[in-house]
C-alpha cells in the first residue's frame, strides 16, 4: 500500500512512518520542516527512514499534488500544535490547520476521494469538569485558537464527506507522549527538569487532569484505520485513565528515580480542567484499545531520554 503522511517528520508522523515501512508499505512524507521547534530534530526523526520525502507546505497545492501521486490513503498530521502557542498567533494556526486541510481536501476530491485519516484533538471538547468525553458530546465552544482550528478542520472534513463522498476518519487524540515528542510538551519538560534537579512547575492547584496516550498506541490506531477506511467516523484515541497534574508530577519523579521539587504557579491560559476519553466507539469500529499504561509509558520515555543523552 502507498501511504502519504503529511507532517511525517514530526513526533507522531515519524513513528507512524517507521511502523508502515516495517510492515512493507511504501511511504511518502510531505513536511515543510517549520521552525515550530528545532528543525534539526525533525531531520533526525526522518533521516534514516526509507521514505519518499517531499519538502513542502500542505498549503502549497503543487506540493500536495506531487505528494499525492499514487497514494492509496492519506494520513494528515501536518499542523501547528500547542494550545498556549496558538494564543500568540491565531492567524498562523488558522492558515495551516484549516486552510491547509481544505487545500488537501480539494486535491483529494479531484483525485476521486482517496481515503483520509485526519488528526484532530481532544481539545475540541472545551472546558469540562465531568467525563468521560464521547464523540456525540457538544463541541461548540473551544477554549483556544488551536482547539477552534481543529474543530473547524473537522467540519470541513465532514462537509467534504457530505458534499462529494470523501472517506474520512477523524481521530481525536488525547495528549500523546513518548520518544521524540516536542520539547515544549508537558511530560518532556517535566522529565527534563526532574532529571536535572530543577523544580517542576505545578500550575493552579494541581487538580487539572489529562488522559495521556502513549505514541505506540496512537500509531496502532492509525494503522488500523489505514487498513479499514471508514465512510465517515469521529473516534477518540485515549485510554480513559485521566491523572491529575500533581499525580503526574509524582509519577514522573518515580519514573526518573528522583524526589521531585515543585514550584506552584498560576493556571495557564487556554488550559482546560479535564480531558477524559470514552474509547467505546473506536473499540467497536476498529477493535482498538490502549495497551501502554502511563507508568509503563513514562518508564519507556525516561529510558529513551537517558539513552539519547548518552
Amino acid at each position: 500500500m502507498r501511504v502519504l503522511v503529511t507532517g511525517g517528520a514530526g513526533f507522531i508522523g515519524s513513528h507512524l512512518c517507521e511502523a508502515l515501512i516495517g510492515r512493507g508499505d511504501e511511504v511518502t512524507v510531505l513536511d515543510n520542516f517549520d521552525a515550530a521547534y528545532d528543525p534539526a530534530l525533525k531531520e533526525a526523526n526522518i533521516g534514516s527512514l526509507d521514505v519518499s520525502l517531499i519538502r513542502g507546505d500542505v498549503r502549497d497545492r503543487d506540493a500536495v499534488d506531487t505528494a499525492l501521486d499514487g497514494a492509496d490513503v492519506v494520513v494528515h498530521l501536518a499542523a501547528l500544535a500547542g494550545v498556549r502557542e496558538s494564543l500568540k498567533d491565531p492567524a498562523a494556526y488558522a492558515s495551516v490547520n484549516v486552510d491547509g486541510t481544505v487545500k488537501l481536501l480539494e486535491a483529494l476530491r479531484e483525485r476521486g476521494c482517496v481515503p483520509l485519516i485526519f488528526a484532530s484533538s481532544s481539545s475540541v471538547y472545551g472546558a469540562r469538569t465531568g467525563g468521560p468525553f464521547r464523540e456525540t458530546d457538544s463541541v461548540d465552544w473551544p477554549e483556544s485558537p488551536y482547539a477552534a482550528t481543529k474543530r473547524s478542520a473537522e467540519l470541513m472534513c465532514h462537509a467534504a464527506h457530505q458534499s462529494y463522498g470523501q472517506q474520512v476518519t477523524m481521530f481525536r487524540f488525547f495528549t500523546v507522549y513518548g520518544p521524540r515528542q516536542r520539547p515544549t510538551m508537558g511530560i518532556a519538560r517535566f522529565v527534563r527538569m526532574a532529571l536535572s534537579g530543577e523544580a517542576i512547575p505545578l500550575y493552579g492547584d494541581g487538580s487539572s487532569a489529562r488522559d495521556y496516550t502513549y505514541v505506540d498506541d496512537v500509531v496502532r490506531a492509525i494503522t488500523m484505520a489505514v487498513d479499514k477506511p471508514q465512510a465517515e467516523a469521529v473516534l477518540n484515541v485515549g485510554g480513559s485513565e485521566p491523572i491529575r497534574l500533581d499525580g503526574l508530577v509524582q509519577a514522573v519523579g518515580e519514573a526518573c528515580g528522583v524526589d521531585v521539587k515543585v514550584e506552584h504557579q498560576g493556571p495557564q491560559p487556554g488550559d482546560v480542567p479535564l480531558t477524559w476519553a470514552d474509547p467505546s466507539a473506536i473499540q467497536s469500529v476498529l477493535g482498538w484499545s490502549a495497551e501502554v499504561s502511563l507508568k509503563e509509558g513514562l518508564r519507556r520515555y525516561v529510558d529513551w531520554v537517558k539513552r539519547s543523552a548518552g
